[in-house]
């Protein structure tokens, strides 16, 4: 194999794969397809970074690589330095609820808080601590001052960028956690930091505690949180940072609420995203929200149920599936094609040869072999995904690589494969596959 990859990471990559689950490192190893789509992403990053501010769908089918993108996208935007949150939705989270659904979903953002050098999440702390390094050495080089004479001109830098934050909606309050927490960190004041942390990941349940530990007469609520993501973007570009993109999945999770009002406060949450970023009154922030179509499209329960949603992100008369607009709001993922489906397979094959340290026995006509069958099955024209056939095909090299004696045929099955063909003879199936070759 040309590009080794590390033990730990294609474990990884094969276990997550093996149990239907998007690994979040690795990726670029076995990234097939979708260089349109990233393209057009990777030009929102760099927007984001110009100080301006991006919303996009993801939409695609179960399995058809919508998680797979989106991790993708948040591997490379840390990589550039940026700092990314993500959270899937879920019947307690959402964008909007009655039992504090929105802010869930907030805590579950800033757990998941990555950076380049934080890449699994819980990156707060080190964020704060990395930009009063900086305000540190910042000072240390423009003034010879010591003592208390620096701490005091770090301060009052420390209030300069606290100060730029006030002027947006609840920053008056985010300036004074920040203050806070330099207070605490120059006492070395263990509590007072972890109490701090507290209040930006929305822990505190009431003003009231919240005033008697910091003395902030606020906190993070379902109605406010949406405004602290867009000050945590403002924020993170003066620590150094590029900005802040935000991934959130499974938006299926607010087509299946069954109060209509429900849902469509959900959407109008989504709206008022939406149209701060085309309004200019985001800056440095992305948005990027996974679903499928029907989740979206769905003119009773989906997005499009909502008008002032469908008028906005609804096509215009020339996109189709084989001439798509990458510059429009949804952004809608095709199926991996067969050849592409060639591709991931045999990278799949050499990272579990690697990984079990064996020699890839796999050949070219097996690989064409198993995609047969597979792409063959009853349904497999309208139901078949590549998560399936990705789950499979570990499948089928675990079994090989434990059982020697055994062929490809032996495992799928000669009647399998027969059924299969068609009738077809081994040169015709060559022949309809020979685009895979490499």
């Amino acid at each position: 194999m040309n590009n080794a990859v590390p033990a730990r990471i294609a474990g990884i990559l094969i276990n997550s794969l093996k149990g239907g689950v998007v690994p979040r490192v690795g990726l670029e190893y076995i990234t097939v397809g979708r260089a349109q789509e990233i393209a057009a992403i990777l030009h929102d990053i760099d927007m984001i970074s110009d100080g301006g501010a991006s919303f996009r769908f993801i939409v695609g089918k179960y399995g058809s690589g919508k998680s797979f993108l989106l991790q993708t996208i948040r591997n490379y935007a840390t990589a550039k330095g940026f700092a990314v949150v993500d959270a899937d939705l879920s019947p307690e989270r959402r964008f909007a609820g009655t039992k504090g659904q929105g802010l869930a979903t907030y805590k579950e953002l800033l757990h998941n808080l990555s950076t380049k050098s934080k890449p699994d999440g819980g990156a707060l702390p080190l964020i704060l601590e990395k930009w009063i390094s900086g305000v540190q050495a910042a000072v240390k080089t423009q003034t010879n001052l010591e003592g208390e004479a620096f701490d005091a001109e770090v301060e009052k830098q420390i209030f300069a960028v606290a100060g730029s934050l006030e002027g947006m909606v609840n920053g008056f309050e985010f300036a004074k956690a920040i203050v806070a927490y330099w207070r605490a960190y120059r006492r070395d004041d263990a509590a007072k930091k972890s109490n701090v942390l507290r209040w930006f990941r929305g822990e505190y349940p009431t003003r009231r505690e919240a005033k008697a530990d910091l003395d902030i007469n606020f906190i993070v609520t379902d109605e406010t949180w949406y405004d602290f993501l867009k000050i945590l973007a403002t924020f993170l570009v003066s620590a150094g940072y590029r900005g802040l993109l935000v991934l959130i999945d499974e938006l299926v999770n607010i087509f299946k609420i069954p109060n209509s009002i429900t849902r469509q406060n959900n959407y109008e949450k989504i709206l008022t995203i939406y149209n701060d970023v085309l309004q200019g009154k985001a800056k440095h922030i992305g948005f990027l929200m996974g679903g499928t179509p029907q989740c979206v499209e769905d003119k009773y329960r989906g997005v499009f149920s909502y008008e002032a949603l469908r008028s906005r992100l609804a096509e215009g008369h020339f996109a189709t599936d084989d001439i798509k607009d990458l510059t429009a709001p949804i952004i809608r993922l095709q199926m991996l094609t067969q050849e592409e489906m060639y591709v991931l397979v045999e990278k799949l094959r050499d990272i579990h040869a690697q990984l079990y340290n064996y020699a890839p026995a796999l050949t070219h006509e097996d690989l064409l072999y198993f995609l047969t069958v597979e792409y063959n099955r009853v349904g497999a024209d309208t139901h078949i995904t590549p998560r399936e056939i990705i789950r499979d095909f570990i499948e089928l090299s675990g079994i090989l690589h434990q059982n020697p004696q055994k062929s490809v045929a032996d495992i799928l099955g000669s009647n399998s494969f027969e059924m299969a063909k068609g009738g077809l003879t081994d040169e015709e199936i060559h022949a309809e596959f020979v685009e895979f070759e490499v």
